[in-house]
């Protein structure tokens, strides 16, 4: 495989004027920066809409894309709205203000969709978007309007002829709803059109998408409203069991994620028909996926509904090797990523033989210690190394939490790492993480954006177990230079991982 090398970066951290990163003009730019430093690979956080604590992991849909991510000048170009329309969202706050960007945008949206509508253009690729969709789209419109009837009560206490989905009450709701469903086709339809020519954009300049796709979906959502028997549901449709991790590095108590779980063997019986269609949907929107905690796919930390923690939780049996066996027997040439972090296990490790997708390797996990399977020097070629990921502190904020013993060892690390590569020592500590990364054995390489820039602290995107502050962070406008631009591009031939994008005329 090639070598290869990339950033991370959500769109809703992208620069814009508009209170979030969107699918407009600054993500362009972000491809023009990773083309210009050398770069192959674009990794994002998932796409879905957010809902409980603004978390690209609890998405009321596994289908949907997220309508905050919308270009509104493009909506203007198409005369769906107009430049006056959109100021109101201008403002030049550095953190995303999800309450009053969701409610701003949500009313601008409304309007262009009427437009939309009057105008009666695009009407053919409309109905082609929502004859392909519709095995999730109408579903999903229709659990949104019922969400607000409801106001936000968990689908399983809703009326049980909506909650146990009665065909005739859900036919009829069909009907009252038709508004929010044409409304919410239209968001759906932009969405794509939007990322795909974005993507269109990126791939023609040699840049990949890397797509995150987490394994759980969010107990109120949609797809379980739907799917229900998928699920750990009982008869009367209450929880069973929810999803976490037991006590690890990020959580001395565990992390109670609170998604309810699979009911595999159900699955199983159906060919697994949810999930193929899940893992085809997503390799429409990006080249490489990465599965988010893989191992549960081993074995998976069942906890049972209504704990306060993760502790008392207890390992269960994952599909395995038979279900990726399915998924490519349908799905043709999956790139896929597995995220192996957290407790591994043997069966984890042979599933990964088995699969044999590459798997992550984190610089932090190994840098403070003399020898571990995270040492640049044990990094197999079939594997994505990174300083950390959005879960983890900056790397100069890492450093600067350890104490003096660690600092030491870190630094002897790197030096020792980098010695016959002509490297200067006395770089900071992004640096020399970034060089260590590109000079190791792993094929692909992907380096947070705050990683790049040497970002503190104010940084960070998320940290596990809480609520409140994560996903807000934003770059700033002026990030591009030449010189941090030149310097990537220097590390990526040196280390044969550049993107000449000399095959696209570039």
């Amino acid at each position: 495989m090639k070598r290869e090398c990339g950033v991370l970066l959500a769109i809703s951290s992208l620069p814009s004027s508009y209170g979030i990163g969107d699918f407009g003009k600054e993500a362009y730019r972000f491809v023009d920066f990773l083309v210009s430093s050398g770069q192959s690979l674009w990794q994002i956080l998932p796409l879905c809409p957010v809902e409980y604590g603004n978390s690209p992991y609890q998405s009321p849909s596994t289908f949907a894309g997220n309508f905050l991510y919308l270009d509104l000048e493009n909506l203007v170009n198409n005369e769906y709205l107009t430049q006056e329309d959109i100021d109101i969202l201008k403002q030049e706050v550095s953190f995303v203000n999800y309450e009053y960007i969701k409610s701003q945008k949500e009313s601008l949206l409304r309007k262009a969709s009427q437009a939309f509508f009057y105008k009666n253009k695009e009407q053919e690729e409309f109905k082609n978007f929502q004859k392909d969709n519709q095995f999730w789209l109408e579903d999903y419109a229709l659990f949104l309007a019922l969400n607000k009837k409801f106001k936000g009560r968990m689908w399983n206490t809703w009326p049980k002829e909506y909650k146990f989905r009665d065909k005739k009450f859900i036919e009829e709701a069909k009907k009252i709803y038709q508004e929010e469903y044409l409304y919410e086709s239209f968001i759906q339809y932009y969405f794509h059109k939007q990322w795909k020519e974005l993507k269109n954009y990126a791939n023609e300049r040699g840049i990949k998408f890397i797509g995150d796709l987490p394994i759980y979906v969010a107990t109120h959502s949609a797809d379980t409203w739907q799917n229900p028997k998928l699920f750990c549901f009982d008869k009367h449709l209450k929880i069973k069991s929810v999803a976490g991790c037991p006590p690890d590095y990020f959580s001395k108590t565990g992390q109670l994620w609170g998604n309810v779980l699979y009911d595999w063997k159900e699955m199983e019986r159906t060919n697994y028909f949810w999930w193929i269609n899940r893992v085809k949907h997503s390799f429409l929107l990006y080249d490489i996926l990465r599965l988010d905690h893989f191992r549960g796919f081993a074995s998976y930390w069942s906890i049972r509904y209504g704990e306060k923690t993760a502790i008392n939780g207890k390992w269960k049996k994952g599909p395995r090797y038979q279900f990726f066996k399915k998924l490519e027997n349908r799905i043709a040439n999956m790139d896929i990523v597995a995220e192996d972090l957290g407790t591994l296990t043997e069966d984890v490790f042979k599933l990964l033989e088995q699969t044999k997708y590459p798997n992550m390797k984190v610089l932090e996990f190994g840098l403070a210690e003399w020898d571990n399977m995270y040492h640049p020097r044990n990094y197999p070629e079939n594997s994505v190394a990174y300083t950390g990921t959005h879960d983890n502190m900056s790397i100069v904020e890492w450093y600067e939490n350890l104490n003096e013993k660690e600092k030491n060892i870190c630094d002897e690390n790197l030096k020792n790492f980098l010695k016959d590569y002509n490297t200067n020592i006395w770089e900071p500590i992004q640096w020399r993480a970034i060089e260590a990364l590109y000079a190791s054995k792993s094929n692909r390489v992907i380096v947070p954006l705050q990683d790049i820039l040497g970002l503190g602290s104010d940084s960070r995107m998320n940290t596990p177990s809480t609520v409140g502050n994560n996903w807000t962070w934003r770059i700033y406008w002026n990030y591009r230079h030449n010189d941090l631009e030149n310097k990537l591009y220097y590390l990526a031939n040196k280390y044969r991982r550049i993107n000449k994008g000399e095959d696209n005329g570039i």
